[in-house]
């Protein structure tokens, strides 16, 4: 969330940052609620000191006084019913609150749909053919290592069954792009759970708002993943890392630190409804290769661009044509202050497929998550800011190399690097 501060302060432009997403929000209504939970807060305060100093009158003297007793009663019920109203202002704040969007950065286009966003670089040509190439579910189904059907039978809609090689393939990749990131760009390889409880899931900004496109056991109220971001936005939960303690190779941590994990990604494909029925696209359960970083402020500009570049070195060393895009101030989620997506080409389709969307979101998760870190020892806690992005997503970038690298004979090629993580270098 945003820093209240920041909304007392200057709520003229906080409006105009959220207008700039294509939202409102009730800052009036906000701004009311604070006023009244301070007020509050300072009329106890006054008379827990007016109690103190009765106390310490009391203590002087044997006498007590029938007034000053009943006055000292009076006091104590109405400090009660303040700590009561206080509690409930708080919820009630602290529900507005975690409605409001971060605020975008001056450097993102305005504007409300990925029609605002601004295309930076395409690196690559497009693959050539002598052939007209085909979509990924033709391919995937003449070679039998996608069964689509079945998929459908097991679960329903959006799902689907790798075999042999297709299984295979993605397990390399996602063998791959762990040591490349663990091996050469400096993370750390985490572990997760797949399931996270309501307080895991709204500190990283999932709930309230995307509460009806996650997955959810009900009796234990655990939520299943979308994204690994949502487990390690909260792996420091209430806690003060220190900059003066050991690596993060050994833990305990220090800012900066860098993680990459591999998990499942459950989402209910509710806003694409009719949209990329077919193939592997647009489906409710796939794996993901997550990056994420926890940085010193002054530091998370230049965190947001290497993170961007180890996204693209998985493109371009699996040598698929790729894009990058800077998205607009209503094409960013909810908890960022700004987006860069990551797209690469899809020939079969014909169309460009966002495979990683790498995001700077600025001390937001931070504050709901409570993460912070002593600069030095002894300094006051200051909230750290948090980055996340794909690197990458597994089923678009299959499409991807299934569809630039298939051949006239109706084979695909297997990247070089992935040939040693596969043991084969075709699918005929």
């Amino acid at each position: 969330m945003i820093s209240i501060e920041l909304i007392r302060s200057q709520p003229d432009a906080v409006r105009s940052a959220i207008r700039k997403r294509g939202g409102e929000a009730p800052i009036d209504q906000l701004l009311e609620v604070d006023a009244r939970r301070r007020a509050s807060i300072a009329e106890a305060d006054r008379l827990r000191a007016r109690r103190n100093e009765v106390s310490r009158q009391l203590g002087r003297t044997k006498e007590r006084p029938p007034e000053l007793i009943a006055e000292m009663r009076a006091v104590g019920s109405r400090i009660k019913a303040l700590a009561t109203g206080i509690k409930e202002l708080e919820d009630e704040l602290h529900e507005m609150m975690l409605g409001i969007p971060n605020i975008p950065d001056d450097s993102v286009p305005v504007g409300p749909d990925d029609d605002a966003n601004l295309l930076l670089r395409t690196v690559g040509a497009p693959p050539e053919f002598d052939f007209e190439p085909l979509p990924h579910w033709e391919l995937g189904e003449r070679l039998g290592i996608i069964d689509f059907s079945r998929g459908v039978k097991l679960s329903g809609s959006r799902f689907y069954v790798l075999n042999g090689k297709g299984a295979r393939l993605q397990r390399a990749l996602i063998s791959w792009m762990l040591d490349l990131h663990a091996e050469e760009h400096g993370y750390v390889e985490l572990y997760l759970p797949d399931l996270v409880s309501r307080d895991t899931a709204t500190a990283s900004g999932q709930l309230p708002k995307f509460a009806d496109t996650m997955y959810r056991d009900d009796e234990d109220d655990l939520w299943m993943i979308p994204t690994a971001e949502v487990p390690i936005a909260n792996l420091f939960r209430d806690e003060i890392l220190d900059l003066s303690e050991c690596s993060a190779q050994s833990g305990p941590f220090q800012v900066p630190i860098s993680f990459v994990a591999h998990t499942p990604c459950f989402r209910r494909e509710k806003a694409a409804a009719g949209r990329d029925t077919r193939g592997i696209k647009r489906v409710h359960q796939f794996e993901k290769v997550e990056l994420f970083k926890f940085v010193e402020p002054e530091a998370s500009g230049a965190a947001l661009e290497q993170l961007v570049a180890d996204a693209e070195r998985v493109c371009e060393r699996l040598g698929i044509r790729h894009r990058v895009q800077l998205l607009s101030s209503g094409s960013m989620g909810g908890a960022a202050a700004k987006t860069y997506d990551v797209e690469t080409w899809a020939p079969g389709l014909g169309e460009w497929l966002e495979v990683s969307s790498c995001s700077n979101c600025t001390d937001y998760q931070a504050r709901r998550a409570r993460v912070r870190y002593r600069p030095e020892r002894g300094a006051q806690p200051r909230f750290v800011h948090t980055l996340n992005g794909s690197g990458l997503g597994i089923p678009r970038v299959m499409i991807s190399i299934m569809e630039t690298y298939q051949q006239a004979d109706g084979g695909i090629v297997v990247p070089p690097v992935l040939r040693p993580y596969t043991g084969f270098d075709r699918i005929d």
